[in-house]
């Protein structure tokens, strides 16, 4: 009796168990970006880093990006099609290796679940052209937002205030 059990459970289990980490959503697969580009298309207008941060989700090594420890006044904008992500006066320095936020330009970010590391974390992403930007973590200041911005600098641009 017991063995009938112990094989009823495992077979529950084996097929029962669904891994959200092998599973893209299909919302994401048939979304329609503003900027749509083939990747060959991609590949000529990116370096090989922003291609593989902004077109494969990758993540640069920390403390690599020139961005990181950059605090001139101006904007930032997406590496692959330019649009505003966020603004100078809302970086901060968060120790991490990685440019940090506070806030961004929420229209021009789009908010996704990634499972790719076996748990759910917020992929933080371009809404223009879909591209990987970096990840949305709790533990920014408290007394701003709480939020942290995990940006790779391969994604980002930056334009400078300019004096007139």
């Amino acid at each position: 009796m017991l063995s009938k059990i112990t094989l009823c459970f495992c077979v529950i289990l084996l097929f029962g168990c669904n891994s959200k980490a092998q599973q893209e959503s299909s919302e994401n697969k048939t979304k329609k970006y503003t900027v749509q580009k083939t990747e060959t298309q991609w590949k000529a207008e990116l370096n090989d880093l922003e291609y593989y941060v902004l077109r494969q989700a990758g993540t640069e090594k920390a403390f690599s990006s020139p961005l990181d420890s950059f605090y001139e006044s101006g904007t930032y904008h997406c590496g692959a099609c330019g649009v505003l992500l966020y603004k100078s006066q809302h970086k901060f320095d968060s120790d991490t290796g990685w440019p940090s936020f506070d806030r961004g330009e929420n229209k021009n970010l789009e908010f996704d679940t990634d499972y790719k590391i076996g748990y759910p974390r917020i992929e933080l992403k371009c809404a223009n052209c879909g591209s990987h930007l970096g990840h949305l973590f709790d533990d920014g200041p408290m007394d701003t937002t709480g939020k942290r911005h995990c940006i790779n600098g391969a994604a980002l641009s930056f334009k400078p205030v300019k004096n007139e």
